[in-house]
């Protein structure tokens, strides 16, 4: 396994695999981005902290986005592409937090009540658009080579662990415990008495809240130039797959989109292989070196690609091991728990397991946790597994301690340990570990699911965005409504 897989870091470019980190960060970075400027915007929305409330309900709603995509390219094989999609996504986020720079608390009376509504209208096209961004930027990155997948999935960590890093320059979330003294008259000849409390008070960010804003508007403007040279740029084409390349190149030399064409471009993204795609000078090799070869006559066109379609996926075949319906199956199942573990249950809970012991502990646990993301990714791009033991362990094991980090928020504001250096140290490890295991074992899946080709990866990011929303919206019952969780106070007496 390791051998192959330095091969395929050998065969791969640095190039390649640069572009893609830049498309994986832009998945997901302006949700993220919101979530840690959160702090300061409750300083100054007139929603205060129930803007977290706001925000994942918005969030769930834009689900639409994936929903329809996925239904669209169900019914309509084919004919809804995920190119197209991507530049109209990308664009909208791109646009928004440009907006959001100069808008953000912009009010308005709605029912009698103020509200942002700039910020929460601006809130759910980033939202549409992040949560859109599962369903189409995995599928396209079936057309690369399949060591890239690993790379798009660092990416898709650092779009956490970046702008935790400014936020955290800002000084986002930054609070002083100050001395309050409060004087009391005891009686009318003036006798008074003095008693002594302790506040939290956010300190002034070290830049604004638009300078943040448009720090997310340049990442969302890279990711856009990072896709539109994954598409053009002669280096990225060499990375695709031969059977995709040869295929493209028919269908921007048809001038009339034949459907037919359309239909053969989108079974070779489904059927997506591991071989070679050109030469050293970048050219299609065999008899997908000449396009105006491959548009000599319709009839000879069409068979050539199929054939050749099928020709690669036959000699592929020795090399490449589908899994099974059953374990499909299973591992799509096993996509929707850990990301309603990941990416709705844990992040509710954050701060009532890790904020008893204390303000730093709990920095600390979010900062780790952000970098273990990426940090999991590496390890999975260098030591690969796909085997559905390893993925199953790794998911019990990571359950099993985000099970110990739920117990510690259901305690709160007494958990175990409570006061102690050995409390915080769990909690913090807890945090890294389950981060490392869970995001080693979803990335492994994706990495498994890519043989299977567009359609995989596809049902890849749809299950990830149904596991995200189910375990995002019980959270926001259990703790906003149901009101299960006591929060720990941010200065301790």
């Amino acid at each position: 396994m390791g051998k192959d897989n330095c091969c395929e870091r050998r065969q791969s470019s640095l190039f390649v695999h640069l572009i893609v980190c830049l498309l994986g960060i832009g998945s997901w970075i302006a949700i993220n981005g919101l979530w840690v400027e959160l702090p300061i915007l409750v300083q100054h929305l007139p929603e205060g902290w129930s803007l977290g409330s706001y925000l994942v309900i918005i969030t769930q709603v834009a689900n639409i986005g994936p929903l329809v995509f996925t239904v669209a390219t169900t019914l309509a094989p084919g004919r809804v592409q995920e190119k197209p999609v991507v530049y109209v996504i990308v664009t909208i986020g791109t646009v928004s937090c440009l907006l959001l720079a100069f808008l953000w608390d912009r009010t308005s009376v709605i029912a009698g009540k103020e509200h942002s509504t700039a910020f929460l209208v601006l809130q759910f096209c980033l939202a549409l658009v992040d949560c859109t961004s599962s369903v189409v930027f995995l599928p396209f990155m079936s057309v690369f080579k399949p060591q890239y997948m690993m790379t798009y999935f660092v990416g898709e960590g650092m779009s956490g662990l970046l702008p935790s890093m400014v936020a955290l320059w800002q000084g986002a979330g930054a609070v002083r415990c100050v001395n309050q003294t409060n004087v009391t008259i005891i009686n009318t000849t003036q006798h008074t008495g003095a008693s002594f409390s302790i506040h939290p008070e956010y300190v002034e960010p070290n830049f604004p809240v638009r300078d943040f804003f448009l720090f997310l508007f340049v990442m969302m403007l890279v990711c856009g130039i990072a896709f539109t040279c994954l598409n053009h740029h002669p280096a990225c084409k060499r990375e695709m797959v031969r059977t995709q390349k040869v295929v493209e190149d028919i269908a921007d030399h048809t001038s009339d989109h034949d459907p037919a064409v359309q239909e053969i471009v989108y079974e070779s993204r489904s059927k997506g292989t591991d071989n070679k795609t050109t030469d050293e000078s970048g050219n299609l090799t065999e008899s997908g070196s000449s396009s105006s070869r491959l548009l000599e006559g319709e009839q000879s066109k069409y068979s050539s690609v199929v054939d050749k379609s099928s020709a690669d996926v036959s000699s592929s075949a020795v090399k490449i091991s589908r899994p099974s319906y059953p374990s499909y199956v299973y591992l799509l199942v096993l996509t929707v728990w850990i990301n309603a573990l990941t990416n709705g249950v844990l992040p509710s809970i954050q701060s009532y397991s890790c904020l008893p012991y204390g303000t730093e502990p709990y920095h600390l646990a979010v900062t780790l946790t952000s970098i273990s993301n990426p940090l999991a990714c590496f390890i999975a791009f260098f030591l690969s597994t796909m085997s559905n033991l390893v993925i199953t362990f790794l998911t019990l094991l990571g359950s099993g301690v985000a099970g110990y980090i739920i117990l510690l928020a259901s305690l709160s504001p007494t958990p175990y340990y409570v006061g102690e250096t050995t409390g915080a140290a769990l909690v913090i490890s807890s945090w890294v570990m389950t981060t490392l295991c869970l995001t080693y074992a979803k990335v492994s899946i994706a990495t498994a699911l890519r043989k299977e080709g567009r359609q995989g990866l596809l049902w890849c990011g749809a299950t990830t965005q149904i596991g995200s929303a189910a375990g995002a919206i019980i959270m926001f019952v259990l703790v906003s409504i149901v009101n299960s969780f006591t929060a720990a106070p941010m200065c301790p007496v």
